[in-house]
């Protein structure tokens, strides 16, 4: 597949390029509350309920977690929540809290980056205000080559429009075990950043990198904000702040723990 080069295809789309955020205001909002070193904590709902729960905790937005949409629903995780499940479930949050929302929409339920791009601005009619978009190829082992992935998010900025927040996410962490993350990995990781950022991406998300010196060294490269995801084990989130990260999610954890919760709550009620 031929690419364009990104200052050639951000040239072509800001030319015609609409704005389809339904809220631009809370859209700017959301990406003002990025803070490096003062990070934005997001604790990650699955639905409208779970979301005027968190609400009325005092946070800034509200995030969803694919995977906790997921259990919650009775699917599996990897896009198999159907995507017009998932687009009214995000309509549904949207519409029950007054504050910015941002969904997990994993790889966009295509490969291919036209049809990712349609389906980013499916969500972007429901009144989110952002999305993550993940680069590993869904069902599958591997990654998309930076290139492929650049040209995806050139894609979806052009059908959003310059306000929606494009969280670009890399799971090049997540896929391999914390002992090989290494400064090849890292390497690897600024190119991504910095494509995707070129590419129109607002942030740059990197669930289960927990070296603190490596993070400290993507947050002094990267130049749009890093996005942490805490998990059983992983530094505190003074610790993770310090490194100058901009944003801290909870990912399934708030639904895991929950679920818990509920379980022990039945045992004691049945003696």
């Amino acid at each position: 597949m031929k690419l364009f080069p990104p200052s050639l295809f951000r040239l072509s789309f800001s030319l015609k390029v609409k704005n389809l955020t339904s809220h631009p205001d809370k859209a700017r909002r959301f990406a003002a509350l990025h803070a490096r070193g003062g990070p934005l904590v997001l604790y990650n709902v699955w639905d409208a309920g779970s979301a005027q729960a968190v609400a009325k905790a005092g946070v800034g937005a509200i995030a969803t977690g694919s995977a906790s949409v997921a259990m919650a629903n009775g699917f599996g995780d990897g896009e198999l929540v159907p995507m017009e499940f998932a687009l009214s479930n995000a309509r549904r949050i949207v519409e029950a809290v007054e504050l910015p929302v941002t969904v997990d929409f994993e790889g966009a339920y295509s490969d291919d980056a036209a049809e990712g791009a349609r389906h980013i601005a499916r969500l972007a009619e429901t009144g989110a205000i952002g999305c993550n978009f993940e680069d590993q190829i869904v069902g599958g082992k591997d990654l998309h080559p930076i290139a492929v992935q650049a040209q995806r998010i050139l894609a979806a900025r052009e059908a959003v429009g310059p306000d929606f927040f494009i969280n670009a996410r890399t799971d090049l962490f997540l896929k391999t075990p914390q002992e090989t993350h290494d400064d090849a990995m890292l390497d690897e990781a600024i190119a991504r950043a910095r494509a995707y950022a070129e590419a129109g991406a607002s942030g740059f998300f990197v669930p289960m990198l927990g070296d603190l010196g490596l993070l400290r060294q993507l947050c002094g490269d990267s130049p749009i904000p890093v996005n942490f995801m805490t998990y059983p084990g992983c530094p505190s989130d003074d610790e993770v702040a310090a490194t100058g990260v901009s944003r801290i999610s909870h990912g399934p954890f708030p639904y895991m723990a929950l679920m818990e919760q509920l379980t022990e709550a039945a045992k004691a009620a049945i003696g």
